[in-house]
């Protein structure tokens, strides 16, 4: 029903931002097509004005303990706990995400903002023993980790809270104030999130929120009060906006098309019910979905057949019951892109292992076999529940296919040899290595992020709280000690 749809607002210190002139976009699920929301989109006024907010929050609470900040992220994950499963249900509506999918990733956005502040127990700078060299002696050094200003984070459709905690919460923990632009999709969640933030007690104008467009982030990104840009999202957006920031730090979680090597000598059935979740649950729609899975070809005929059954097994439909493992993409749009790049392999010459089909915005599980190297489900990102399956004559063959990319982000491999397993540690062009686990399977408290176009700096607790801090160096001399 859309008798009781209202606007939603930008998110501005502290509170909705009511902006009546503003343009509103409907927000309508891809599962049944019900408006989920109107959504007011921001204009380079209504940025100036969270950005404004967002730095006279951030001078405010600059001498904040590392120690209090502790308190509001816990506090804030206490809140977002009361609203999960109304964070879970504006997902599936928006999305067509599963509901099981949905409580993982709300599962995981509650523990993020906690882990960040166990982390910060353990920022320690360092003690500098400068009169090592001579030219040191009566001077004391140390180093201390500082919040940049106010951070421009830019999240994704696909895991709209989870991705969204991966910036805030590491952000918040290290004395930042940030902005939020979530993807068009994930605004709901956005906005009830900073919510929670502010019921948590986090000072006004440290969360904010807008939608915009194109036309208006070039705007965001290079104004001069944001002080680093954060993105997860599309290799092309990546360069625009880094091109459009300017001199200003940029983390960039881009795309990427995952290899997962496939050896002779591993447990081939594990191995296929492995990398079927990392190529189809989310729809495919995630930068480490498993797409390119390159076999040994001595284990393509015993594999294949388990890697298809693992994949006919999945339950696809209603994204309302709890049984589903597959949903609908985001769109229709990104059904029929994906639709056209299976139809475009199989014109020039890939095998259907299990054809393309096709209900409204649900594209069921799709494996195509040995498509042609230059065809776009091999070269790019597919973003879509299809999984290309490559010959290989051994690992040193497996390793180059893999690494023949201009992406770099996560892959895996299975086998039951320690020695190709370091091997392919060693090789791999990616920014993360599994060993007999999918390359979608990820663990919030390691390094993730990647090479080449999948992107530069890395997110996980830790990691993201030193990418959202920079390093200060205090040197302090002793009148007549030199």
């Amino acid at each position: 029903m859309t008798d009781n749809i209202h606007t939603t607002w930008p998110w501005i210190g502290g509170r909705p931002h009511p902006t009546p002139e503003a343009k509103t976009e409907d927000l309508t699920s891809p599962w049944d097509g019900e408006l989920v929301s109107r959504v007011a989109m921001a204009d380079a006024a209504t940025i100036d004005a969270a950005i404004a907010s967002a730095r006279e929050a951030f001078e405010a609470n600059l001498h904040v303990t590392p120690a209090e900040r502790a308190v509001w992220l816990r506090a804030a994950a206490d809140e977002i706990e009361k609203e999960r499963d109304t964070i879970a249900d504006i997902t599936m509506r928006a999305l067509g995400k599963p509901r099981r999918a949905c409580g993982v990733e709300i599962g995981r956005s509650i523990a993020f903002p906690r882990l960040c502040a166990e982390e910060l127990l353990r920022m320690e700078g360092d003690v500098l023993p400068l009169d090592a060299l001579p030219m040191g002696k009566g001077r004391f050094g140390f180093t201390r980790h500082h919040p940049h200003g106010v951070i421009a984070a830019f999240t994704p459709f696909n895991a709209p809270s989870n991705l969204l905690m991966q910036k805030l919460a590491p952000a918040i923990a290290m004395g930042n104030a940030v902005l939020i632009k979530p993807a068009f999709e994930g605004i709901g969640e956005a906005l009830l999130i900073a919510e929670c933030f502010t019921r948590a007690g986090v000072p006004d104008g440290l969360v904010n929120v807008v939608a915009c467009r194109r036309d208006v982030t070039r705007h965001l990104v290079a104004h001069p009060d944001i002080a680093l840009v954060t993105l997860t999202g599309g290799t092309a957006a990546g360069n625009a906006l880094a091109s459009a920031a300017g001199a200003k730090p940029f983390i960039g979680e881009l795309g990427g098309n995952s290899a997962n090597i496939v050896c002779a000598d591993a447990d081939l059935e594990d191995a296929a019910k492995r990398i079927v979740p990392s190529a189809f649950e989310a729809s495919g729609q995630q930068c480490i979905s498993a797409q390119r899975i390159i076999v040994i070809q001595s284990a393509m005929d015993d594999f294949l057949p388990h890697f298809i059954a693992a994949a006919e097994a999945l339950t696809v439909g209603d994204p309302t019951l709890a049984e589903t493992d597959v949903g609908p993409m985001v769109n229709a749009a990104n059904a029929d892109r994906v639709e056209k790049m299976v139809a475009d392999a199989v014109a020039a010459g890939a095998k259907e292992a299990l054809p393309l089909k096709r209900d409204s915005a649900i594209i069921h599980p799709t494996i195509l076999v040995e498509p042609p190297r230059d065809a776009g489900v091999v070269a790019d990102e597919i973003f879509g529940p299809v999984a290309v399956v490559i010959a290989a004559e051994d690992v040193d063959d497996a390793i180059a296919i893999a690494n023949d990319s201009t992406f770099g982000l996560q892959s895996s491999c299975f086998t039951s040899s320690l020695e190709t397993a370091f091997k392919v540690s060693e090789e791999l062009h990616v920014g993360s290595v599994w060993i007999n686990e999918g390359s979608r399977f990820r663990m919030d408290t390691t390094p993730f992020g990647g090479v080449g176009d999948s992107g530069y700096g890395r997110e996980g607790v830790k990691y993201a709280m030193e990418e959202l801090s920079y390093t200060k160096f205090t040197g302090i001399r002793f009148p007549g000690r030199e």
